[in-house]
């Protein structure tokens, strides 16, 4: 018997995205990921300044709004090869790195925890023996008894309300779950306690980019921030001696729960290391550059094909050909069209143009488009990063991927190999890995600025200027989903085309022209499907991946045409 399931939309993501699944003998046998929205951002910066393109396209989204600012200021730097001060890649790093901390910890609490932490069961638990479990595991302070009783009457009181608040709509009771009382109440005291280490890690991106989530600091050539001793409306030593406070108390939530919570969940779900694999080939961006033009970096990049450490590929700098001739997107089954009916377009020579049809198994079923590399699909995101990182011989990689391996056996005597990573709950400890290494870069780019600023070099920008006729840009990021690229071709010192390929777009597309699935659909084959009208395994391995169809999808009316007008004054 054939079972065909609807998720839509799927929650606890950014944007609108559908899944469609076929379950045969109780697990999926088809997939169709589909976003539901189009994205027009390419459309609106079109014979805008390069300049201001950077402040109009982080609106992609509410939540990776830093990275498609950074994103798109490189893009025009690389066009002009404009050399960036170092003062100013150290900022834009700490912006960066801060960013990906909150953007880790939130996924992980706020947006897939609840997947496997069943909140209603901790109303049982025993506090003191949740305690001393959490502090058997980790010297966090916030593991104490008190800590977990006042937890435990919080939940109470919302169950007894029949108001769950912040976690209603799960799927409490389900048989995939599977932790004891006093491990969910662990989780939920310390999903309540992330709150605070987004704020921490949230204050120094606010405290460096003027605000947030959309911050103001930037500039092609560099960064706004001037930099000063003496004056108070400007980034002083003693700003960024409070940002290092914000930094040492994400460290402390990091090591001592996230990493440990993570551990936690792969000890218990050891099933779902074998499930949730998505494409075999993984594409990722060196990304933090220590130098002014872009060509060395804390965090490595390249390109594994099959999952094969020893036939890594290193991406060498922004704007290598080695990626810039590999991208390419098709749009056969997306409800877009490419007025030269090329079977696949290179992002330079892009085009957006919506054509809408219903859904459509066999034909158009996703305002996505489909990207490939080299003319196949690529996984992005943590996985992709960490195994660049462990193929290069990147060292702190290699020594948080031991840790956490060393942790989950220590908790079930098991170990997680890379291989493993390729999975549902790999991709969780992939991020939280990746998150270490974040967090010791974010430590040493403080340094490095607090070093040069002490040289007596405060210089933080370089003026772009522009020449007659026509260039070309790529901008790259290691975003916090993954590989994000901005690609600008500037004519006349105006914007002629522009394209963002997202680590959303390579993640959710639908199949490309050659019938290939991304990696949301091939990940989801073969998962088990215990019940049909709570389809939660289904909806595990696609929260693993962090979906954020906002950047890869934006709204369209297709009925009025117009969905709003703006006056610029």
């Amino acid at each position: 018997m054939t079972t065909r399931i609807t998720i839509d939309p799927v929650t606890r993501i950014e944007g609108h995205l559908r899944i469609d699944v076929e379950v045969e003998n109780g697990r999926v046998a088809k997939s169709w990921a589909s976003g539901q929205m189009w994205r027009g951002i390419e459309k609106i910066v079109l014979d805008r300044d390069p300049r201001d393109a950077w402040a109009i396209v982080q609106r992609i989204c509410g939540v990776c709004t830093t990275v498609h600012a950074i994103a798109s200021v490189r893009a025009v730097e690389e066009a002009l090869e404009l050399e960036v001060p170092l003062n100013a890649q150290y900022i834009r790093n700490m912006v960066l790195t801060a960013h990906t901390l909150h953007d880790h910890i939130v996924h992980f609490y706020q947006l897939s925890a609840l997947d496997w932490v069943d909140v209603v069961s901790a109303t049982k638990a025993n506090p003191t023996k949740a305690a001393r479990f959490a502090e058997s595991i980790s010297d966090w302070e916030g593991n104490s008894p008190a800590v977990m009783a006042d937890t435990q009457k919080r939940l109470k009181t919302f169950v007894a309300s029949g108001q769950l608040g912040i976690f209603t709509n799960g799927y409490w009771g389900h048989p995939a779950m599977k932790l004891s009382p006093e491990v969910n109440l662990m989780a939920v005291a310390h999903y309540l306690q992330a709150l605070d280490a987004q704020r921490w890690a949230n204050k120094i991106v606010g405290t460096l980019g003027s605000k947030t989530p959309h911050i103001q600091n930037l500039a092609v050539g560099g960064v706004s921030n001037p930099i000063s001793t003496d004056s108070q409306s400007v980034l002083t030593i003693e700003r960024l001696l409070e940002i290092k406070e914000c930094i040492d108390k994400v460290g402390a939530f990091l090591h001592n729960c996230y990493f440990v919570d993570v551990a936690a969940i792969a000890a218990s779900y050891p099933e779902w290391s074998s499930l949730g694999a998505g494409v075999n080939d993984f594409l990722s961006t060196p990304d933090l550059p220590t130098d002014t033009k872009g060509t060395q970096f804390m965090m490595p990049g390249g390109f594994l094909h099959g999952g094969d450490l020893a036939g890594f590929r290193k991406i060498s700098r922004f704007g290598d050909p080695y990626f810039t001739d590999g991208v390419a997107e098709s749009v056969k089954h997306s409800w877009y069209t490419y007025k030269s009916n090329d079977g696949e377009l290179k992002p330079w020579r892009g085009e957006t143009t919506p054509a809408y049809t219903d859904f459509q198994d066999d034909g158009k079923y996703s305002w996505v488009k489909s990207p490939t590399y080299y003319g196949r699909p690529a996984q992005v995101g943590p996985i992709a990063s960490v195994l660049a990182g462990v193929a290069s011989g990147h060292q702190t990689t290699r020594l948080y991927v031991e840790r956490l391996s060393q942790k989950i056996h220590t908790l079930s005597g098991s170990k997680i190999s890379p291989a493993a990573l390729n999975s549902t709950v790999g991709r969780h400890a992939a991020r939280v890995i990746r998150a270490c290494v974040v967090y010791e870069d974010l430590q040493a780019n403080w340094k490095l600025l607090m070093e040069n600023i002490g040289k007596g070099d405060v210089a933080t920008f370089n003026k772009p200027t522009f020449p007659k006729g026509e260039i070309a840009g790529v901008g790259q990021v290691e975003a916090p989903r993954g590989l994000l690229s901005h690609w600008v071709v500037i004519k006349d010192g105006r914007i002629a085309n522009y394209q963002a390929v997202v680590p959303s777009t390579w993640l959710a597309a639908p199949k490309n022209d050659k019938g290939q699935p991304a990696s949301y659909e091939v990940a989801l084959l073969g998962t088990p499907v215990a019940d049909p009208e709570r389809p939660l395994e289904a909806l595990r391995t696609i929260h693993s991946f962090d979906p954020c169809l906002a950047c890869a999808v934006h709204l369209t009316d297709a009925e009025h045409k117009t969905a709003v007008q703006v006056s610029v004054l």
